[in-house]
């Protein structure tokens, strides 16, 4: 009853306007004090993971996965920490302590919300293209075949975030990760290394253990399991939290970066030349063999594989070292894509819709250069829009 009447006070319109608003995280600073790298590098996070949300299109060889080991996966769980430190930090420090949780909670709230509307929509798509279009080979893809097999099961494991279809796991995680954020910022502000230390510590029991978090009805776990994944959200919250204190968690050293920027290059060669692959690939092997477990030798996506890992950290560091990248970030060049990164969340749920209409439309097309980049042009210049006129908004 007492629910019921909450919600009667606040209006429909009112909810859809909440949840594309710019969160606590996408306001934190104001905007002649923000760091616009940050919002260049989640703007172009946001596009790759567009581009990479369309499988066999064309311009997805361009984007980062195919230059490392990492991916735009771990840059937004990385920049979303980051973006949690900024907005949190001071609430933690002088806000009572129920207000600062409540506040956070209330974001996590609002990404579970938008994690089922847009897993609504998919399941609209999907069926829509089956039943008009033919296209009935989409109801085995991207984890639908349950729903159809199990389908009470699957109502049943939808809200509960145990059943997520495929391409809509990262809302899932990034929700998970912010219920624990209240823990998390209260002990990285007082004993940052240690925490960073029992991070670690987690990492490395998860991916021992093979610790996830549940399925169901599926067997198996998470596509991205928190308990492995808090690692890097927890390096972005101490570092946007010692940055918003002004300074720096990880110092500026010139052995640092050189040992970062030959990490970045190594892994570079590695992934484009097949014979130095194929040697590297040989010694993980036989490291294998030895016994050295899967997530120290191998590229597992779903427990952050150390590869994975050491890769994103080291090209965040050299990204974030250069002075050239932080003014070509603040040029009017970067505008667009710092323009995407300020509405974040608005700009990965629509752009997780239109990617999925888009493997629907192509489901029977052969990749075509012009016409994938009439598709993905258009749904970027569509997103463009969109933050366009949410930054109108926001303005007036």
């Amino acid at each position: 009853m007492f629910v019921s009447d909450a919600f009667a006070r606040v209006s429909l319109l009112d909810r859809v306007r909440a949840s594309f608003a710019p969160s606590a995280e996408e306001t934190a600073v104001a905007p002649a004090g923000r760091d616009a790298r940050l919002d260049m590098f989640r703007g172009l996070a946001l596009v790759m993971i567009f581009i990479n949300h369309v499988p066999g299109n064309f311009y997805e060889q361009f984007t980062s996965r195919n230059f490392g080991f990492s991916d735009a996966a771990e840059a937004f769980v990385f920049m979303s920490g980051m973006a949690a430190g900024l907005a949190y930090t001071k609430l933690f420090i002088n806000a009572p302590l129920w207000p600062a949780i409540a506040r956070i909670w209330g974001r996590a709230r609002q990404l579970y919300f938008v994690h089922l509307s847009i897993t609504l929509m998919a399941l609209a798509i999907f069926a829509t293209a089956a039943l008009y279009f033919g296209a009935y080979e989409l109801l085995g893809k991207n984890n639908l075949a349950p729903i159809f097999a199990h389908p009470l099961q699957s109502m049943i494991g939808i809200p509960l975030l145990t059943h997520q279809l495929g391409y809509l796991n990262i809302l899932p995680l990034y929700a998970v990760l912010l219920v624990a954020t209240p823990l998390l910022l209260p002990l990285a502000l007082r004993w940052p290394l240690p925490t960073l230390g029992a991070s670690i510590l987690l990492w490395i029991v998860a991916g021992q253990f093979r610790l996830n978090f549940p399925n169901y009805p599926n067997s198996g776990g998470w596509f991205f399991n928190p308990l492995s994944w808090q690692l890097i959200f927890l390096v972005g919250l101490l570092c946007g939290s010692a940055l918003k204190q002004g300074r720096s968690f990880v110092p500026r050293n010139r052995i640092l970066f050189a040992t970062c920027s030959a990490i970045v290059l190594v892994v570079l060669v590695w992934v484009k030349v097949p014979v130095v692959a194929a040697f590297f690939i040989g010694g993980l092997r036989w490291l294998s063999d030895a016994g050295v477990p899967f997530y120290i030798t191998w590229f597992d996506k779903t427990f952050l594989a150390l590869p994975r890992l050491v890769h994103a950290l080291a090209l965040f560091y050299v990204l974030a070292y250069l002075p050239q990248i932080r003014h070509f970030a603040a040029s009017s060049i970067a505008a667009p894509l710092r323009l995407l990164g300020r509405h974040g969340l608005a700009i990965f749920a629509t752009g997780t819709v239109l990617s999925l209409a888009l493997q629907a439309v192509r489901v029977h097309m052969k990749p075509d250069v012009v016409g994938d980049a009439l598709m993905m042009g258009s749904g970027l210049l569509l997103l463009w829009g969109l933050a366009f006129a949410l930054e109108t908004v926001k303005r007036r």
